[in-house]
């Protein structure tokens, strides 16, 4: 390879240099159309507004479980909406999202029952639906542990010739575990189908980005393992949308994988367990909350004449009724079934384990009498 050759390489790996943006945090036309980007259809923005309305009433509602007691824990997404719907609307049917503990509006609006994606966070099951009929991977919760199996199972949709891409999120935390890095060298040294999309909210629950990482953006890590790479302002629903379809699009081409950091922010705490004012002041949070991504969107959209009072009306109707219902499946008394402890341990159960099942039943059987 000539060195002209190797330039011309490395610049093709190279993300912007700064986030990709079609909207301003007004709601206005940010100027020109960004280079090799389109804009989503009139018709795929005013479903992903209805989505991002449900997504952030639900994310809300969830919360509020975990004030009853309902949850044992819940990691909001508020703020991050135009990445957790704009990765879903990227994908196709058959293809997989691998998400985090906190990309619970991202599984539910992928189509996963609220209740069923809530089990896990219930801590009734470590998944409460069926990945494979769904294909939607347990939410994970150790960071970026994930991404490695994101990118086997890609690389064998394209071992099988199914045709499917993978999309694996995870947080800037994420990207400074050993996971990451091994994920990102796999899927490009075997040309998997995935797209990485890194949702930079500024913390690693408290550490900020700055404590993190040197790089001028976390988007250039992709370079140093062959990694076509792009950032995106996390908060612009449309940019979200233009650059995550691009990038499926490359991957669903048989180029490879391609790894996309949106800039965004976490509202909320990292959990409900955590006292966010010790690490962030109130002037970034305010700072941040006139960037909204669904305030963003909803005047962009007006400004275009593309959603009327009656769609926003009809969009927050929608989105009670959901989480009422949500909130009365939540409420009612379930009793757990002990013996599924035992269920999906191993695909053929060992002798021990069905010696330690029936010690439990017979305990259970005693109990009664």
């Amino acid at each position: 390879m000539t060195a002209k050759t190797s330039r011309r390489t490395v610049r093709g790996l190279l993300p912007s240099t700064a986030p990709v943006r079609f909207v301003t945090e007004t709601g206005g036309a940010a100027g020109r159309a960004p280079a090799g980007y389109a804009e989503p259809p009139a018709e795929l923005l005013r479903e992903a507004f209805r989505r991002m309305v449900v997504g952030r009433r639900l994310d809300a509602q969830a919360t509020a479980l975990t004030k009853q007691g309902r949850l044992a824990v819940y990691p909001s997404s508020r703020g991050q909406e135009a990445c957790q719907i704009g990765s879903v609307l990227a994908l196709r049917e058959e293809d997989w999202l691998f998400p985090t503990y906190r990309d619970t509006v991202a599984v539910m609006a992928r189509g996963v029952d609220p209740v069923e994606a809530l089990t896990l966070l219930r801590g009734d099951w470590h998944c409460g639906y069926d990945p494979l009929a769904t294909r939607v991977a347990p939410q994970c919760t150790p960071l970026a542990t994930q991404a490695p199996h994101a990118v086997g199972l890609a690389d064998a949709l394209r071992r099988r010739g199914e045709g499917g891409v993978v999309m694996v999120l995870v947080g800037d935390g994420g990207t400074s575990e050993g996971d990451f890095h091994e994920a990102l060298n796999f899927a490009a040294v075997f040309h998997a189908p995935v797209v990485f999309l890194v949702q930079n909210n500024g913390y690693a629950i408290s550490v900020p980005l700055a404590r993190q990482t040197a790089a001028p953006a976390l988007a250039y890590k992709g370079v140093g393992y062959g990694v076509p790479s792009e950032q995106v302002d996390g908060n612009d629903l449309v940019a979200v949308v233009s650059v995550l379809t691009a990038a499926v699009e490359h991957a669903r081409a048989g180029r490879g994988p391609f790894l996309v950091e949106a800039h965004t922010y976490r509202m909320e705490p990292h959990t409900n367990a955590d006292d966010a004012t010790r690490y962030r002041d109130e002037a970034e949070v305010k700072r941040w909350s006139a960037a909204d991504p669904l305030h963003r969107l909803e005047a962009h959209l007006r400004g275009r004449g593309l959603i009327t009072d009656e769609d926003v009306a009809s969009a927050r109707e929608e989105a009670e009724r959901r989480a009422a219902g949500l909130r009365a499946r939540m409420n009612a008394e379930d009793t757990p079934d002990l013996l599924e402890l035992f269920d999906h341990v191993y695909a053929d159960p060992t002798p021990q384990l069905l010696e330690q099942r029936g010690q439990l039943a017979a305990e259970l059987n005693a109990r009664e009498q």
